[in-house]
């Protein structure tokens, strides 16, 4: 495509020069013998020419597909270039604004002429570039500090949360290959295994392997770096750590001489993306399928909490990574086990205009939970899903929502914060409250009456009325208290 630039300032016209694609045909227009002269010693094509003649971009070769920027100054109206341009057959025509602040006559005279010309900020072009450059800089940066900390250790723990998730498992892999070690040197390690088929299944297919901690064992590491997951997480044995890499809210409680930690981000391994390329390590395809694995699980296929950094790191990894592979996994995704509890979901849930409520009872695992929080949004009607379930001994609550204004995080730490765990992201979040606390405050932990309040709470909270049979059968109103121990028995 060719491209003619018609601007007066040596600046802007080496900005630009760099700035085009290289597959644009590029030649400028000045009026300055000597500035072009400079301009033609550094490679660039450069014309010498009056802007207000014809001439100058017959000469240019000007046609209707030649795309013409026309530097504006703010200072000489660009009026009779642009007719000049229009005169010379010239219709892709756009005003580079440089940043001068435009004349009160400017500002009158400048709508009439310019309706069919685009607009184009110089200052909007470079941001983009030079914010991303200073952001790989500054990140950069930190890197190398964490790598030069960690560097001297004999035996690094990269340490997951229990049952880890394919963000976790994958940010493990990224953190070793981001401190060049070896699965020797550095342990991925979790103190509960994987149960869920898909993780499992991912962990074969890759041939990563989590290894199954002690708590004794911690002192044989030199250093503890935490990804997906802070320390307050396993209940006060980690107080001190020397990296913590996460994506969800920040939590205090504990000491790390690093962290990086990102709560508007989708997912662990977008943070772990930008470390990787910051410092132009070679990921490898194994590492590069995990990691886009990773975003696309902990997304729902970027469909969820996803900002602008998980869309540029899932096209970086694309290319780089197995798509077959993450086929493979995905396969895994439904089981029976997970049909059972749909459909005991189904039969046991509140269902009312935007929002399913409902309890599965005793279940072997926390995943279950939130898998049919997950499943139940793609449901017509239903933007908000509260589903809970009894793992061992405690009461699991998945809150899921498509985007709400409602903070689904907010949700769980104002009804569950003071009993149990809780908290979470604005789409999605869990409370874990042991069943011995839940009883002292709710009065209760029969499936019906669990369901009862969660949708009590939630219709609260939401502000959606509840569906009139079981309005019938549990006289609770929009705005009153959550029904009390004495009322629940």
């Amino acid at each position: 495509m060719k491209c003619v630039a018609v601007c007066q300032d040596e600046t802007v016209v080496r900005i630009l020069a760099k700035a085009l694609p290289s597959s644009f045909e590029t030649e400028f227009i000045v009026e300055d013998r000597l500035l072009a002269r400079r301009l033609s010693e550094c490679d660039i094509t450069v014309r010498v020419g009056d802007s207000r003649k014809v001439d100058t971009f017959l000469k240019a070769k000007v046609d209707p597909s030649t795309c013409v920027l026309v530097e504006d100054t703010g200072r000489r109206s660009p009026h009779r270039t642009i007719e000049t341009i229009r005169d010379a057959g010239g219709t892709l025509i756009y005003l580079l604004d440089v940043g001068h602040p435009l004349s009160p006559k400017r500002r009158r005279e400048a709508k009439p002429h310019e309706a069919d010309v685009g607009h184009l900020a110089l200052a909007d072009l470079l941001v983009g570039e030079l914010g991303v450059r200073l952001e790989r800089s500054m990140t950069r940066a930190r890197v190398e500090q964490y790598q030069r900390y960690l560097a001297d250790a004999d035996r690094v723990l990269i340490l997951l949360h229990n049952d880890p998730d394919p963000d976790a498992i994958a940010s493990g892999l990224a953190m070793r290959n981001l401190l060049h070690r070896t699965k020797t040197t550095a342990i991925i390690g979790t103190f509960q295994g994987m149960t869920r088929p898909e993780n499992l299944r991912m962990a074969n297919l890759l041939d990563i392997r989590v290894e199954l901690l002690e708590r004794q064992s911690l002192g044989s590491f030199d250093r503890i770096v935490t990804v997906d997951v802070q320390p307050h997480y396993f209940g006060g044995l980690i107080d001190k750590v020397d990296l913590v890499i996460d994506h969800h809210p920040e939590r205090t409680g504990y000491n790390s001489a690093f962290k990086d930690i990102r709560p508007d981000y989708g997912s662990t391994c977008t943070i772990l993306t930008e470390h990787l390329r910051a410092i132009d390590v070679n990921i490898s395809e194994r590492t590069a399928t995990a990691m886009l694995y990773a975003i696309k699980s902990d997304t729902l296929f970027l469909s969820r909490q996803t900002h602008e950094p998980d869309l540029d790191a899932f096209r970086f990894l694309y290319p780089l990574a197995n798509a077959a592979l993450v086929r493979k996994m995905e396969g895994a995704e439904t089981t029976i086990e997970r049909l059972n509890c749909i459909a005991d979901a189904v039969h046991q849930g509140a269902a009312g205009q935007t929002l399913y409520t409902t309890h599965l009872g005793e279940v072997a695992r926390e995943d279950l939970v939130a898998y049919v929080a997950d499943f139940l949004l793609q449901v017509e009607e239903i933007k908000w899903s509260i589903v809970s379930g009894i793992v061992h001994s405690d009461v699991v609550i998945s809150v899921r929502n498509l985007g709400s204004s409602r903070h689904a995080g907010e949700f769980v730490k104002q009804n569950f914060g003071d009993v149990g765990s809780a908290g979470g992201h604005r789409a999605m979040a869990k409370a874990v409250v042991p069943v011995v606390r839940f009883t002292e405050k709710f009065g209760t932990t029969a499936p019906k009456r669990i369901i009862e309040i969660l949708d009590h709470l939630g219709r609260n909270f939401v502000g959606s009325p509840a569906p009139p049979d079981q309005a019938a059968a549990t006289p609770i109103t929009a705005g009153t208290s959550p029904p009390t121990r004495s009322a629940l028995r």
